[in-house]
This record gives structure tokens, sequence and C-alpha cells, in this order.
């Protein structure tokens, strides 16, 4: 065997591999040299020629020396870099034949130090248009190979960010969509879940709420309930929010504004000496304390804003539980009140102006005109549910001057909700009567009846057989 050659090329054994050391050490040497003289397509060009030895030799230490000199002598012309011939070179080796991973890798490795540096201030000069070049060139090296999905997403995330920094929205939303991170194993949970985030974001941006209701379901719920993740869950339902406002969807806002507050409410330990964990676990700061009562403020009002259903009732009551925070902002503690009492509500309510919160009118005057709207509809049907429970029947025109309304305006609401099921009701328009209980056919009242008679007679016996006991014991 010839020296400085082990293995074998046949027979499914070992590729040969030769140990180009001596070789690389020279040339990266004699290209440092061109290099520093100013003849740089010289020492690239020495350079490639050496690459190709080491990648026939499968020397991968080497080839990947001889990668990082190339990229090296090209990033050192300071502060005049040829960012063409970068690209160039990158791309070449990238798509040489038979090329190694980790060539590949040491290549897009290098582009990606260049860019972060670039970030940081500290980096070779590059101009809006280098910046895009460069950053495209890398993600179209990286499609395809699974061993460089992370650097990819990174990539990804960088380009849609320069597109719309110029404005084009729509084709920064598209270039995210070509990325399904969810299903890369070499991210981290907190990774996937920003790169989700931003997903989510220029697809609302866009305008694309069908495509954001999709993209909202790739997020990992556990993973977003991990420690550590307060801030993705708090922009996660911020970015839900925004998606059920144009939905126009109140409980959905409810629950997305109580997840909020739940996690502005907890302090979050910091890893470190024990009494700095005391100082952060103490007591929140004052602007996250404002920021949990606003969302605490939004809860309350979406929720009263919501459709009855016993998932609201129940969430209504749970709310209602956490008294000391509800202290803080009397007007939301009483509209509670008033809708958990079964009592007629007076509208408009004493303290409605309290109740425009900014997440409100968030989203123009005609969706701030919807739930205001909104809620005198459930005050409305509120007062009517109470009134079915008090009233087997009643003339719909002391029903009105109960609630407060006309009677053609009545005969809508009960109509829809009697049309929902919400509440049962029939109305005699001759006899102007409302009748909230269902008139029973002579089988119920039997059926009823027999009920009754059975129940008194187990009673009878259960009492006869307690005195004949009472009577042996004696």
């Amino acid at each position: 065997m010839a020296p400085g050659r082990g293995g074998a090329s046949d027979g499914g054994r070992l590729e040969d591999k030769t140990d180009c050391t001596a070789q690389v050490d020279a040339a990266i040497s004699q290209a440092s040299a061109l290099s520093s003289s100013g003849a740089l397509s010289d020492a690239v060009s020495l350079l490639m020629g050496t690459e190709k030895r080491c990648r026939i030799g499968n020397d991968l230490a080497n080839l990947v020396r001889v990668v990082d000199a190339v990229t090296g002598s090209i990033l050192s012309q300071r502060p005049t870099v040829d960012w063409g011939a970068f690209r160039q070179s990158v791309e070449s080796i990238c798509s040489r034949r038979s090329q190694k991973t980790g060539a590949i890798s040491a290549a897009v490795r290098a582009g990606m130090t260049a860019l972060e540096e670039f970030d940081a201030g500290s980096g070779a000069p590059m101009s809006p248009e280098d910046l895009e070049k460069n950053t495209v060139t890398l993600r179209e090296l990286t499609d395809g190979r699974i061993y460089l999905e992370a650097q990819r997403a990174a990539l990804t995330l960088r380009l849609a960010k320069i597109l719309e920094g110029r404005g084009d929205v729509s084709e920064a939303a598209s270039v995210m969509q070509d990325v399904h991170v969810e299903t890369y194993g070499s991210v981290s949970k907190m990774g996937k879940v920003d790169f989700i985030l931003e997903q989510m974001r220029l697809t609302l941006h866009k305008g694309d709420y069908v495509r954001a209701a999709i993209v909202s379901g790739k997020v990992n719920k556990k993973a977003l309930a991990e420690k550590g993740m307060g801030g993705q869950r708090i922009a996660y339902y911020t970015l839900m929010a925004q998606y059920h406002r144009h939905e126009r969807d109140a409980f959905s806002l409810a629950q997305d504004y109580h997840h909020m507050y739940l996690t502005l409410s907890q302090t979050d330990e910091v890893e470190g000496a024990e009494e700095e964990k005391g100082a952060e676990e103490e007591k929140m700061t004052d602007d996250k304390e404002e920021k949990a009562l606003e969302a605490l403020r939004s809860t309350v009002l979406f929720l009263v804003l919501s459709p009855f259903s016993m998932e609201q009732q129940q969430m209504l009551n749970r709310v209602a539980l956490d008294k000391k925070k509800l202290a803080l902002i009397a007007p939301f503690k009483t509209t509670i009140d008033l809708f958990l009492k079964k009592e007629i509500i007076t509208y408009p309510l004493a303290h409605q102006a309290d109740l425009e919160t900014p997440s409100m009118v968030e989203g123009g005057p005609d969706l701030a005109a919807h739930w205001r709207a909104a809620l005198r509809t459930r005050v409305i049907q509120h007062n009517v549910r109470v009134a079915s429970q008090y009233y087997r029947r009643v003339r719909g025109a002391r029903l009105a001057e109960l609630l407060g309304l006309e009677r053609d305006e009545l005969e809508r609401e009960v109509a829809s909700m009697v049309s929902d099921g919400s509440v049962y009701a029939r109305i005699d328009r001759p006899n102007d009567i409302v009748r909230f209980a269902a008139a029973k056919t002579p089988e119920a009242v039997l059926s009823d009846w027999a009920g009754d008679v059975s129940k008194l007679l187990d009673l009878v016996e259960t009492t006869t057989h307690l005195i004949h006991k009472e009577q042996m014991q004696q």
C-alpha cells in the first residue's frame, strides 16, 4: 500500500483516504501570500485545486480547512470585500460532485458568521443588495439538506425580515410558509415556537386570516406551557386575539386575554443566587402588574359579550373567584356580579363608560360599535332568562315594561333566543301572553303523578319498616 493511504476502494469496503496535510499546509501558506499581495483570484484558484485533491482523497479534516481558507481569504479583504466572488466560491464548493457534507456545512457556516458579524457591527461592510443576495444564496444552498435545516430556518427568517423591511409583506409571508419548521428535529422547541409566531404575525399582517388559523395550529401547546416560555405565550395569545377580533369571536377573545393574564400574573424564577431569586419573586414590576390588570379587564369584558353557554358561565364563575385582583378594577367586578345574579340589569349600565377598554375600541369604530351593540344584546338576553325563571306566563306589555324594551324588540329578542335554544318560550300574540313553561301533555301529567305516588309509597314503606324495627328492639 502506498504511503499516506489507508483502506481499500472495492468490494464494498472503506474508500481510499489520502492524507493531504502537507499539500494543504503549503497551499494555504501560498494562498495567504497571494491574497495579501492583491492576487485574490489566484489564491482562490489555488485553494480550489487543493480542495479537489482533498475531496477525491476523502480527507475530510483537510477539506474543511481548505474551505475555511477559501472563505477566509475573501472575507479578509476588508473593507472592500468582493461579495460576488464570495457567493460564487461558496456555490462552487457546494455544487461540486460528491461534495462532503462537512465541506458544505463549513461553507454555509462561514457565510452565516459573516451575516451575524455584520448584524453585530463588527463584520465586513455589506450593501443592502449584497445582504439580500448573500442571504438568498446561502438559503438556496441549504435547500433539501437535512443537516442544514436549522440554518435554513434562520436564513428564511432573515430573508423575510429583509423583504418586510422594504414593504413586500406578501412575499415575506410566502417565504416563511416554505419552511415547515415543526418537522425540523435540530431546531429547539423555543426556536420552533418563535418561527411559527413570526409566520402567524406575517400572515395576519398580510390579511390572510384563514392561513393564520392553520399556522396557529402548528404551535405545540405543551411546549408553550413550559417554564421559560412566558414571552412566547404572551406573543401567541396576542396574535390569536388579533385573529379572533377579526372573527368577532368574543368568547375566544376572553380566553386569549385570560391566558395572558395568567402568564403575566406568574413570577418567573431566575436562575442564579437565591437572593436574586427572592428579589425577582417578591413582587411583579408595576408595568407588568398594569398589563396583567388590563388583560383581566379585557377578559371580563369579552366574557360578558360572549353568548350564554355552560362554558361561558363556568369561566365567568372561575374569574369571579379572583376577588383580590378584581377589587382593583371595581367596575369590572360589579359587571361580573350583575351577570352572575338572577336579577334584571338596567341598561345602560351605570359604569358602562369604564368598560370601554383599549381592547374594545381596537379594530376601528365599526368593531367598537359592534361590541357596544353586543353588550346591549347580552343585557337583554340576561334579563329574558331571569324573567323566564320567575314567570311561567306573563303579558307581553308587562314584560316589555320590566325589561325597558319596545314590544317589537322584545318579540325579536325572545324569538332569537328560542331559535338558538337558550330559552323556551311561546308567544300568544292575539292575547299578548308570553309563556316560558311548556304545556304538559296528559301523558306527561299522568307520568309525573305516577312518579309522585311511587315516591310516596316508597316513603310509607321505609317509615313502616323503621317503626317495626323500633318495636322489635323494645
